[in-house]
């Protein structure tokens, strides 16, 4: 339970969930949207980004934050690769099945579709993308969802292209890969109705499931990103990206509502002390002998500086906690740490890490700083160091005003805290994309998919699945193979089993299930449906696939000794079996059919049906007794 009351503190939220397609090329180029391993990577491409100014002149402050940070991005690309992602050509057309899925899901969120779609270029510098910015396109405007505490109204449809993944930092910068660039992805923004955090959750539960019912978006960790805007009254509009699963948005959303309100106690305080932040000085000559790992460290390489900035009124305050582990010190050290420091320390919680009382007294008196006073340092080269100490400045000086609008990044923890990121974007990072012309969408040839609810009643009623199972196959990724192998006559709940039982029993056992296609699955319902295969044998060829996908469900078959036997056979088994066990069947009649049974099955290895062997062993121990 919250510690916070969010209607009284005013909470405002709103979400934007970015959700990637499950196309066959990407947005603006054929390439497939097949990620790959960074390994297969056959080439690679540097690059170092710099902002440009919009069509009015101006230089977006999120992008001139992010050029600060000397850094080179490389790219790793590999056969599939094309000239568009590596930003050596000029996009080609808007994919038309992404298209046609995204106008489906406009539909779905009752949302408004434009007459005319623009390619617009958004700027991003923080090397994501290879050409500083990203395509995106507005398809749809004015739609809605429904919440059990209200309407929640959704703002806009956007369809984009994907940026590269993130696979390691270096000493120089950032390595990427290019797979990922251009996948078609979908951003749904909706409008600050939110009022609490289980609301928020719930808006996303219920866009996900309409996501989901097109049948055509990827599934997995990173296919589906929610980010949250956050605001309380007297705050200021937070965006928090992110956040990777649903159980982490209510987390998220109270956090920030106890960060906002820690801020604004803060800020409150600050006025009565009227405090003040003062300007930084070097004093690197007070460190000169210091036993400090961390700052002799940064003063033994020849350049290094301690800078110092005075926080006057600030004694206390920098060590107050804002959320779980994190303070506002923590707040300055996010800032500096930008810069390429490695954080700051303040003295509200010096002497320590070598630095002594010594030492603090005589940095206190540098500074000019009294007892309500309180003071930051940064140790590290000279130009680091004094851009970093700049920073901390700014935050400690942005504190006398209340709540930064800023974006921040979700911690991977369950208590919902959030780091500094950059400031959030403005207008100034928007303009027409030149090389692709505009789309007129028709939203008329769109029909609209069935929702997953109500297809798991479908599945009950039609095929006549138990609830369970049904909605297990309908809320899946498999569904529409599930649809096929029904289609081909496969029975419906034997299916299901393999598709969603099955495959999660071979998974714990540590099968590659992922590498399962719908060939695989197809092929194999086939031979189950000729007599081929016996379904105790389907766990043993579904792993043999897994691990061998080159394979085909026949040759699985065939590797694992798995083909399926006559009934001679099965009698003939049965029938050893039976006479191993002569004297249990004498005393004991039909009862001993439970043990002889599993005899049995482990005898034929799978090869045989169920069934089968269960009415001819009836019918050996019938004769017998």
């Amino acid at each position: 339970m919250s510690e916070y009351d969010h209607e009284e503190l005013g909470l405002v939220a709103g979400l934007e969930i970015h959700q990637q397609l499950d196309t066959a090329t990407k947005l603006f180029c054929d390439s497939p949207t097949v990620e790959r391993d960074p390994a297969a990577a056959d080439r690679e491409i540097t690059r170092r980004l710099h902002p440009t100014k919009s069509e009015l002149g101006e230089l977006d402050d999120a992008a001139v934050e992010e050029s600060r940070v000397d850094r080179e991005f490389t790219y790793l690309a590999y056969d599939t690769t094309c000239l568009v992602e590596e930003d050596d050509e000029p996009p080609r057309h808007v994919d038309d099945e992404a298209l046609s899925v995204a106008l489906q899901i406009a539909d779905l969120l009752d949302a408004s579709v434009v007459d005319q779609a623009h390619v617009m270029r958004k700027l991003v510098i923080d090397g994501s993308n290879t050409s500083g910015f990203q395509r995106s396109i507005l398809l749809g405007q004015g739609g809605e969802i429904e919440t059990s505490e209200g309407p929640v109204s959704v703002v806009d449809l956007m369809l984009e292209e994907e940026s590269a993944k993130r696979v390691e930092e270096t000493d120089d910068g950032v390595v990427f890969s290019l797979d990922r660039l251009g996948v078609p992805l979908v951003e749904i923004g909706t409008g600050p109705d939110i009022r609490s955090p289980e609301q928020a959750r719930e808006a996303a539960e219920r866009i996900g499931l309409l996501l989901r019912s097109t049948g055509a978006v990827k599934r997995g960790l990173g296919t589906i990103r929610q980010d949250v805007n956050v605001s309380i009254a007297e705050g200021a509009r937070v965006e928090v990206k992110g956040v990777q699963d649903l159980d982490g948005i209510e987390a998220i959303v109270d956090g920030e509502v106890g960060r906002q309100a820690e801020l604004l106690a803060i800020r409150e305080e600050l006025r009565e002390r009227d405090a003040s932040v003062g300007d930084t000085r070097d004093v690197t000559e007070l460190f000169a002998d210091t036993e400090s790992g961390v700052i002799r460290g940064a003063l033994d390489g020849g350049d290094g500086a301690v800078i110092a900035v005075p926080l006057y009124g600030f004694d206390g305050l920098v060590g107050r906690e804002i959320q779980p582990d994190r303070r506002l010190g923590t707040e300055l050290s996010d800032h500096a740490k930008r810069h390429g420091a490695g954080g700051i320390f303040h003295t509200d919680e010096l002497p320590a890490y070598g630095v002594t009382a010594d030492e603090v007294a005589r940095l206190r008196e540098a500074v000019d700083a009294g007892e309500d006073d309180a003071v930051a340092i940064v140790a590290a080269d000279a130009e680091t160091a004094a851009l970093a100490i700049e920073a901390a400045a700014d935050r400690a000086a942005a504190a006398l005003e209340g709540v930064p609008e800023e974006t921040r990044g979700a911690n991977d923890d369950d208590a919902g805290t959030t780091r500094y990121l950059r400031p959030l974007p403005g207008a100034a990072r928007m303009y027409p994309e030149t090389d692709v012309p505009p789309v007129e969408p028709d939203p008329s040839d769109v029909d609209q998919p069935e929702l997953l609810d109500e297809k798991a009643e479908r599945y009950v009623e039609s095929f006549g699945l138990d609830a369970g199972l049904a909605e297990q196959v309908a809320f899946g990724r498999r569904f529409p193979l599930f649809e096929a192998a029904v289609d081909r006559g496969v029975d419906p709940t034997f299916a299901a089993t393999t598709l969603e039982s099955t495959t999660t029993e071979i998974r714990r056992d540590g099968a590659p299930v992922e590498a399962l296609t719908d060939d695989h699955f197809l092929g194999l319902f086939e031979l189950v449906e000729d007599g081929d295969l016996a379904k105790e044998g389907v766990p043993e060829v579904l792993t043999a696939l897994a691990e061998r996908p080159d394979l085909t469900a026949a040759a699985a078959v065939e590797e694992a000794g798995l083909s399926g036997v006559s009934e001679a056979a099965v009698r003939e088994a049965v029938v050893a079996v039976v006479e191993r066990n002569a004297e249990q069947v004498e005393a004991e009649g039909m009862g001993a059919f439970s043990g002889l049974m599993g005899e049995a099955m482990g005898a034929l290895r799978g090869k045989a049906d169920g069934e089968v062997v269960s009415d001819v062993l009836r019918e050996e121990i019938g004769k017998r007794s």
